[in-house]
């Protein structure tokens, strides 16, 4: 199926769930929280947005390819880019190229107001603000832009889909239950702005959902091996860049990092590039060639410690490449890896109101106290990684040597005890 195709089609549960959600933000008045308890209630909406995964995927129609490893790339020479931009781009491409319009307005839609709507649901605006941003939606509606993509407390669908999606893929057990949690789902007034607030019993269920946020990164997203191949596949992007032309709109043509300027070109961009790279015997391409063979023959960047650190990344790699003395620092990765629970050093839970039993219509803060005194005290670490290009045995070897002298990664402790070097970052829960 054609690229754009398969994208447009992605793009039908979303308009979909555009009239539903039309008839709730228009006809329902918000003043009378009671109509979020009926049958025909939030959680139901919520619930045909989740039923749909695709609906939280069109906020991801702007990745390129092998997702977020091509947004790495491109900030390379462009750190202001962002995927969700690109995603409206696409997203207004799309409709054009597709003639949705009339689409839209067979199933109640207002293109004028809904296309807009769809894109501010993409990439909604921080939600601290004088003047409401939007203008698909009022203000009073303002809880509508917290189910896709949430930038108040990172509670949304899009990640309860890929929750339920990656657990199964990886094997791992998914104690969140979004079900429940959208049972408990309504809305109150919070200082003047409509939100989506929860029971005060399901504060413990959103803990866990943080929490599997932070074991998929910690397991999997950020895992040492997947980001080795990460690295390799961005370094052969950029000794590519430059020599693979793709053609954009009106026959202009683009590279690997430029077509994120031309919708046309970018459709054309999917992870089939590195087939490409990896069975043309285009002399320029060489280079890239090789570090794609290598992947396949899984001769990675070998990591050769992890540890951790209060230091810059910038400072970091100054420190290692001082260490490493004559060596060519080209050789090494120093990479900074963050696990937390969406919000930095915040504690999410502190931008979620609950409401109580008898009084549903009061939502308040819940303290972490209250919850349990297990609870992290803190909700973000940070790890060192060092990785190695180099593939002779020899080179490896005295790589990992020169590792075992650095000494950010082996401070010593009080009793004359090391930091545990390499080993795996300690469960945030028993800090």
């Amino acid at each position: 199926m054609p690229y754009e195709l398969r994208n447009w089609c992605s793009m039908i549960p979303f308009m979909a769930i555009l009239s539903c959600t039309q008839s709730l933000s228009k006809s329902s008045t918000l003043l009378s929280f009671s109509d979020f308890e009926t049958s025909s209630s939030l959680a139901e909406h919520i619930m045909f947005i989740l039923e749909r995964p695709t609906t939280a995927l069109n906020t991801a129609l702007g990745h390129g390819p092998f997702s977020h490893m091509f947004e790495m790339f491109i900030h390379k020479g462009n750190p202001e880019w962002r995927h969700e931009k690109a995603s409206q781009d696409m997203f207004d491409h799309l409709v054009e190229k597709n003639n949705l319009i009339g689409d839209m307005e067979h199933h109640g839609l207002v293109p004028k107001e809904d296309l807009l709507f769809i894109k501010e649901l993409i990439d909604p605006k921080v939600e601290e603000i004088a003047k409401w941003p939007h203008h698909g939606r009022p203000k009073k509606k303002a809880f509508l832009y917290e189910v896709v993509s949430n930038t108040r407390n990172k509670i949304d669908v899009d990640k309860w889909e890929y929750f339920a999606r990656d657990c199964h893929q990886l094997g791992m057990q998914n104690n969140f239950d979004c079900h429940r949690l959208i049972k408990f789902a309504r809305v109150c007034k919070v200082g003047g702005m409509m939100q989506i607030c929860y029971r005060d019993k399901e504060v413990f269920n959103l803990y866990n959902m943080f929490y599997t946020r932070f074991s998929l990164h910690k397991r999997a997203y950020q895992h040492k091996v997947s980001n080795s191949i990460e690295w390799m596949i961005g370094d052969a992007f950029l000794e590519a860049d430059k020599h693979i032309q793709i053609e954009g709109k009106d026959g202009k043509m683009f590279t690997l990092s430029t077509a994120i300027d031309d919708m046309v070109a970018y459709t054309k961009l999917t992870d089939a590039i590195f087939d490409h790279i990896l069975t043309s015997s285009c002399v320029e391409l060489q280079e890239a060639r090789k570090i794609l063979e290598r992947i396949m023959q899984r001769k990675l960047y070998e990591c050769l410690g992890e540890f951790s650190s209060e230091e810059s990344e910038d400072d970091m790699k100054n420190l290692w490449n001082a260490h490493v003395g004559e060596r060519n620092p080209d050789d090494y990765v120093v990479e900074l890896v963050k696990y937390n629970y969406g919000m930095g050093k915040e504690d999410p839970i502190k931008h979620v109101r609950f409401y109580k039993k008898k009084t549903p219509h009061v939502a308040t803060p819940i303290d972490k106290a209250e919850v349990s005194l297990l609870l992290p005290e803190r909700f973000e670490e940070k790890k060192f990684r060092i990785y190695t290009k180099r593939t002779n045995d020899e080179d490896v070897e005295a790589d990992r040597r020169i590792f075992g002298t650095f000494g950010p990664a082996h401070p010593v402790q009080a009793g004359g005890s090391n930091h545990g070097t390499g080993s795996e970052a300690s469960d945030p829960r028993l800090e």
